[in-house]
């Protein structure tokens, strides 16, 4: 008789896990709490606009290939990605503008015409951390990797590497602050600051230099559509509108899951692709109090605010604008899509998104009025508006409401990837406190990519084979 697996959530993780799962001669179940599959990365439309709903951004194709080629396909038949040749700009209160491309070349040749002796610098730096990323490439696709998978794999070397933080890594670059800042605006996003980011975020440029940046034709959810449809193949079953109430155990052994009607279902293996956190604070009754009280005690990242918009206006290159403003303010950032897909235009208009993270604290202090607030003063902001004629706010999204949608753990996305938390380790595939019981998504992972969400579920349905197929 085959066994039966259950998968809470149908995000990136979720899809992939179940997929593998089914593979492997699971009877599986997916239960989803909202309509259709993808989280975060799924998509909306109002006023015949089409908007990525979600805070991504940019694709890891490598990642993305990895986890794909594991479920038998082939990335590229089944969703058409499109390098991104300009891919951001930040602009400073100081007036000043750099632009990162996803040519090395004309990037440096554009720093060293504003600071003299720069360009070699940044390319010295980009050399370098490109070495370190493809010798440390493999424990991505690793289980919790630690000290040992760096003796055993030959990488003792880069420990030091590991153990500084990005503000270490890039203060030994030589380069002037604005292009440290720049390159660091990644960890503004993910609601880090430089001292505490890890170094792995070092990777960002190398990464966009040369395996690229890319930006799936279509929208973000085109990716999980494409891997709910290899689920249907494999024969998972879906179960939508349906939320999970808890994840039931005896004996601190998995036996089922619960829903918000009243179901009880059986299972031999649950896979939560809810919040790593939210699913033992919230859905797992034996979770060690100690252990409550460690994951209490992490600092979470809100997926901050956003306003969805139809723009007017010659909106050139790059696809991506950040702002940062002086002193310790957040990030902004304005995303022009269809500067890399011009089709989205409609009669002279364009969808655009303004985002920015909000620090969770003071989200949940201020409240959704705040919160309301502080979208508000951004949108009235002028640094995104100069190329732009005419906007319309078709929609906001503020943490409560992303939250609410998106049955968040009270309102966050994830643990901050800190420095100490890389060190420490983020969520293990396999709980070590409830046999059965398995995680995929972010919280698992060293990032924010969707490529990172889906190798989780490979890794954490792969737990599941060894531990119950013995293989």
């Amino acid at each position: 008789m085959s066994r039966q697996g259950v998968v809470v959530g149908a995000g990136m993780g979720g899809l992939t896990a179940a997929t593998r799962l089914a593979q492997l001669g699971f009877r599986v179940r997916v239960l989803e709490a909202r309509e259709e599959p993808g989280g975060l990365a799924s998509s909306f439309e109002k006023e015949g606009f089409f908007f990525d709903a979600g805070p991504y951004v940019l694709l890891d194709r490598l990642g993305l290939e990895w986890a794909f080629g594991r479920l038998g396909l082939k990335l590229e038949e089944c969703v058409a990605l499109k390098r991104i040749e300009g891919v951001y700009e930040v602009l400073s209160d100081e007036g000043g503008s750099l632009k990162f491309y996803a040519s090395l070349e004309q990037t440096a040749a554009n720093l060293e015409r504003i600071w003299p002796g720069s360009g070699p610098r940044y390319v010295c730096f980009v050399r370098s951390v490109e070495r370190i990323y493809q010798r440390l490439q493999p424990l991505l696709y690793v289980p919790r990797p630690g000290l040992s998978d760096l003796l055993r794999r030959g990488l003792w070397r880069q420990a030091p590497f590991l153990l500084r933080s990005l503000q270490s890594v890039l203060e030994g670059t030589g380069l002037p602050s604005p292009v440290q800042d720049a390159i660091a605006i990644w960890t503004h996003v993910a609601g880090q600051s430089v001292r505490e980011a890890p170094s792995p975020m070092a990777f960002v440029p190398a990464l966009i230099h040369t395996i690229g940046a890319f930006y799936p034709v279509g929208g973000m959810e085109t990716i999980p559509r494409a891997l709910a449809r290899a689920a249907d193949a494999a024969g998972v079953e879906f179960q939508y509108g349906t939320k999970v109430r808890a994840i039931r155990c005896e004996r601190s052994r998995v036996c089922g899951i619960e829903t918000d009607r009243g179901e009880f279902l059986p299972a031999d293996a649950v896979i939560s692709n809810a919040g790593g956190v939210g699913t033992y604070l919230e859905l797992v009754k034996p979770t060690p109090s100690r252990v409550r009280e460690q994951l209490r005690r992490l600092p979470l990242q809100s997926p901050g605010v956003c306003a969805y918009l139809a723009v007017r206006g010659e909106i050139p290159p790059p696809y991506l604008r950040f702002y940062l403003p002086g002193g310790d303010g957040p990030c902004r950032l304005f995303v022009a899509p269809a500067t890399l897909v011009p089709e989205l235009n409609r009669d002279g208009w364009q969808p655009a998104r303004l985002l920015a993270p909000m620090d969770h604290a003071v989200a949940e202090r201020v409240g959704p009025s705040g919160q309301r607030a502080y979208l508000d003063r951004l949108l009235a902001e002028d640094w995104w508006r100069r190329p732009v004629t005419d906007v319309r706010v078709l929609a906001k999204r503020i943490p409560s409401e992303w939250g609410a949608e998106y049955h968040l753990y009270r309102q966050s996305m994830n643990p901050v990837m800190t420095a100490h938390l890389l060190r420490a380790g983020r969520l293990a595939h396999r709980s070590p406190y409830v046999r059965g019981l398995y995680l995929s998504g972010s919280s698992t992972h060293p990032g924010q990519w969707m490529s990172f969400c889906a190798i989780s579920g490979i890794l954490a349905a792969d737990r599941v084979r060894e531990d119950l197929l013995g293989c």
